[in-house]
């Protein structure tokens, strides 16, 4: 070898390489911050949940025996059908309303904007159950309904009793609820769309209803997504208000056998409460789902699933108890 003045160097005179410090050589180790506030946080909340399920399993007030015999009663499975019935068609129903009232609020037309801010503003005013009850008793105010020419003759004349059943008030009501609500989010996820992507999409000459559903929309539905998958689990536990419009949803059947079984009441309300649970998690789980796979187009990868963050967890808990049990 030789370096840069041209003399030569063996490789006997290289200087060796320093060997790492000695543990008693006095350089300071970087020891891990302690947390002991976190600690006794954790201890006392995993305290606190013990006692409750502890208290849960052994309360004989419960009477899980009971709830054993009636969670899977046809009485009870008929009414969590008709609550999936309504939740499904409401949510389609308001959804449409919804991109509907949106546009409309979005919409150069000063008539249509003002109509859907005020559609928005009185049903988002207007509590749920009083919406029912009015449309209930609508028959009192309407007798019959007809389709014909505005402030003119009437072509097709149709009895308001005979249409209003139970299950199309409860839609019905639900549905104008929900596309109140169902307009804000999607024109929240219209306005979230950057003005760049509707200038691209003019510039390539595209009309504006092919603008909307191929790149607008699509892009605006990751904001979409989450916040309406919040409004469709408000919707499923609205369901219960449809009892007092005469529909027997689950609630409205549990109610009933309470009134039947007065002994039953608490394991029929246990009953209807984890129905309501197994209901609401499959939606957020649908939620994840959706947003895992729009996230793709946006990240390139999809996120880590629950399972693999887990993974991950316990193995950076691992590596830091060994780095602390080595100090």
């Amino acid at each position: 070898m030789s370096d840069p003045s041209g003399a030569a160097v063996s490789l006997a005179e290289a200087p060796a390489p320093t060997d790492p410090p000695a543990k008693d050589s006095g350089v300071p180790r970087i020891r891990p911050l302690r947390r002991p506030g976190r600690w006794i946080v954790t201890a006392a909340v995993l305290v606190l949940l013990a006692q409750i399920l502890h208290g849960l399993v052994t309360n004989p007030f419960y009477q899980w025996h009971r709830f054993r015999y009636w969670f899977l009663r046809p009485a009870v499975l008929d009414g969590l059908l008709v609550t999936l019935e309504v939740a499904a068609l409401s949510a389609v129903l308001g959804l449409l309303g919804g991109i509907l009232l949106a546009l409309g609020r979005l919409s150069g037309s000063p008539v249509l904007r003002a109509v859907s801010w005020t559609y928005t503003w009185l049903f988002r005013s207007v509590p749920l159950i009083v919406v029912l009850i009015f449309l209930y008793n609508f028959g009192a105010l309407y007798k019959t309904v007809s389709l014909g020419v505005p402030f003119g003759p009437a072509f097709v004349t149709f009895d308001e009793s005979r249409l209003a059943t139970d299950m199309t008030i409860a839609v019905i009501g639900l549905s104008l609820n929900e596309a109140a609500y169902a307009a804000e989010v999607v024109r929240a996820g219209i306005l979230s769309v950057d003005q760049g992507q509707h200038e691209a999409a003019a510039a390539l000459g595209l009309p504006r209803g092919r603008q909307f559903r191929r790149i607008v929309f699509p892009q605006a539905l990751r904001s979409i997504t989450p916040n309406y998958v919040n409004q469709l689990i408000g919707l499923v536990k609205s369901t219960s208000l449809v009892f007092y419009v005469s529909l027997l949803d689950l609630f409205g059947t549990v109610q009933a056998m309470g009134n039947t079984y007065p002994g039953d009441v608490v394991p029929l309300l246990m009953v209807a409460t984890v129905w309501y649970l197994i209901l609401t998690s499959a939606v957020s789980a649908v939620q994840y789902h959706v947003e895992r796979h729009q996230a793709r187009g946006a990240t390139g990868t999809p996120p880590p699933t629950p399972l693999r963050k887990a993974r991950a967890g316990l193995a950076g808990l691992r590596d830091r108890l060994r780095r602390e049990a080595a100090v």
